[in-house]
């Protein structure tokens, strides 16, 4: 029997990437998010690329009240292993948070508060189950809170934390939890900013995805260039820090 991976945040770049990499290795698809247009498209490619089984699914991770329900439908057509690979979220620009509390709330609302209900919905099924593999996308933005992000940098600090707690309870069920501390990915989030140091496509980070979700479990820094930069970063004194313009 085919596993099965839930998408979470379908229509972003790297879930797409992840759900093709899942495709060819013959893993049926539930692909989750807010425009069924796109998630329909995307469904048929799949299907008549890869053969699969690929059903799209309405999802909202600001809707708390529509996650219990959501995931017993995911759990009822899962005939398999369930995997989740969690990848939604928001990054506006640091500025227009501090000027508008709405969309700062909407970022933590997205960034941990959703990502924390549907995983605490998901927790019950994957013990029962017994097995499976989730993948969440934190940031090394999590690791340090800069000047021109750390609101964003907050919200994936907070989900690196849940999930330590998160794997450390699922373990005990036989499921391996997996953070993926990403570095800078071209895609929507990042396409109004210059080009950076060590950025990568959606297409490398979800064929290393892959590689790790197959065996891994506790957190991992993709591209791997970003552990000892981001230990070196970690480890400036907060005096010399806050001079910099990082």
């Amino acid at each position: 029997m085919s596993p099965t991976w839930l998408m979470l945040g379908a229509s972003s770049s790297v879930a797409r990437a992840f759900a093709r990499e899942a495709a060819a290795h013959g893993a049926d698809l539930l692909l989750a998010g807010r425009d069924m247009e796109d998630l329909e498209r995307q469904a048929a490619d799949l299907r008549i690329r890869h053969g699969v089984q690929a059903v799209p699914l309405r999802f909202d991770a600001r809707d708390f009240a529509a996650h219990a329900a959501f995931v017993q439908d995911c759990d009822a057509r899962a005939k398999g292993t369930l995997n989740v690979f969690l990848a939604f979220g928001t990054m506006p620009a640091q500025a227009e948070a501090d000027r508008d509390p709405g969309l700062a709330a909407a970022m933590v609302e997205a960034n941990f508060t959703g990502a924390a209900s549907i995983l605490a919905a998901l927790a019950p099924v994957l013990e029962a189950r017994r097995g499976g593999t989730v993948v969440a996308l934190g940031s090394v933005a999590g690791d340090r809170g800069r000047p021109r992000n750390y609101l964003y940098g907050a919200t994936k600090a907070a989900l690196h934390t849940y999930l330590q707690g998160y794997a450390a309870r699922l373990s005990r069920a036989g499921v391996r939890v997996l953070c993926l501390k990403a570095g800078v990915m071209d895609t929507a989030m990042t396409w109004p900013l210059p080009r950076l140091p060590f950025m990568v496509s959606p297409q490398e980070f979800a064929a290393a995805a892959w590689r790790l979700a197959e065996r891994g479990s506790g957190s991992a820094y993709l591209p791997r260039i970003w552990w000892p930069v981001m230990t070196v970063i970690r480890m400036i004194p907060a005096r010399i820090f806050n001079r910099l313009d990082l």
